[in-house]
């Protein structure tokens, strides 16, 4: 178990740091390139911030092990809104802009709806995944315009790194940038390893290690970054990046996890989604009802976060 343990916890380690230098050079490189910064706002972080799970998901599926492809989706997307969000508004109220709520939050919700359907019998086949991904570019589409107007109402965009005018020193960004793609590979295949040995030697399936060990794991950048950006009192665009990172993860993670290792899924999986969307309905009840997140409200979401470990043990 030692061994096991160490890897789970290394390659978590090794992903989130990796990962976070990935985004940093992705970002900076797009910018050097042209791209415009609706588009690094809108796609390049926003894929970038859900490699973890992509990689991992991924991993996973190829090895075999779908049940803990697709936990780590349905537990990151219900812990992003209730364990980031819910611990983020314990520490101050967490500002949820009208637009916001309207257009992501809607799609969000929407798109858990359609994966819970999706899965509801138990099995993700090829020709579902390839429905995920076609998903993702037309939401792709819908973000880079809804970006734009943004942009042209002087709204910030997403990235602070896409406005900047810093030079961009192309040759170290792309060596950095490869050598921390490999490091979240890594990081990522460690992971999955540590977590599918961890299930066997203790006896627990795989879909438990997905729902609640590993999407746990891969929601503590957001997690991370959520809490700091709560202290520093710039809360605006947390709800925002919690919502791009769910939609990241329903259409691109889990399509391409079904694309690349399809096949039946454990009947724990009706409740984790029934959670899913419960947990998506309330944290969108309560951010359209006040336009923020208060102490409570985030107390509300922690319990519906703890139940939901419980409901899946």
């Amino acid at each position: 178990m030692t061994l096991s343990l160490i890897l789970l916890l290394g390659g978590l380690i090794l992903l989130t740091l990796a990962a976070d230098r990935f985004v940093l050079s992705a970002t900076r490189l797009s910018r050097a390139w042209g791209l415009s910064p609706v588009l690094i706002g809108a796609l390049v972080v926003g894929l970038g911030t859900s490699a973890p799970e992509l990689l991992v998901s991924s991993l996973a599926a190829g090895r075999g092990e779908i049940d803990l492809a697709v936990g780590n989706v349905v537990g990151s997307n219900t812990a992003n809104v209730t364990l980031v969000l819910g611990a983020t508004a314990l520490v101050g109220p967490v500002l949820a802009r009208a637009r916001t709520i309207k257009r992501e939050g809607v799609l969000v919700f929407m798109m858990s709806v359609a994966f819970g359907t999706l899965l509801w019998d138990l099995r993700l086949g090829r020709l579902e995944a390839a429905a995920l991904v076609l998903g993702m570019v037309a939401v792709g589409v819908l973000l880079v315009r809804w970006s734009r107007e943004d942009t042209r109402l002087g709204i910030e965009p997403i990235s602070p790194e896409a406005n900047s005018t810093v030079p961009v020193r192309v040759a170290r960004e792309v060596i950095l940038g490869t050598a921390a793609m490999a490091l979240t590979l890594l990081g990522a295949e460690l992971l999955v390893r540590g977590a599918s040995r961890l299930a066997d030697e203790l006896e627990i399936g795989s879909a438990f290690v997905g729902l609640v060990i590993v999407s746990i794991g891969t929601s503590l950048p957001e997690l991370a970054t959520a809490m700091a950006a709560a202290r520093r009192g710039e809360t605006d665009l947390i709800l925002g990046n919690v919502l791009g990172s769910n939609l990241f993860n329903t259409l691109m993670v889990g399509g391409i996890a079904g694309l690349v290792g399809p096949g039946p899924v454990d009947g724990s999986f009706r409740i984790a989604l029934i959670l899913m969307v419960t947990s998506s309905a309330v944290a969108g009840f309560f951010v359209f009802t006040g336009r923020r997140l208060v102490r409570w409200e985030g107390a509300v979401l922690l319990c519906i976060f703890l139940a939901f470990i419980a409901a899946v043990a």
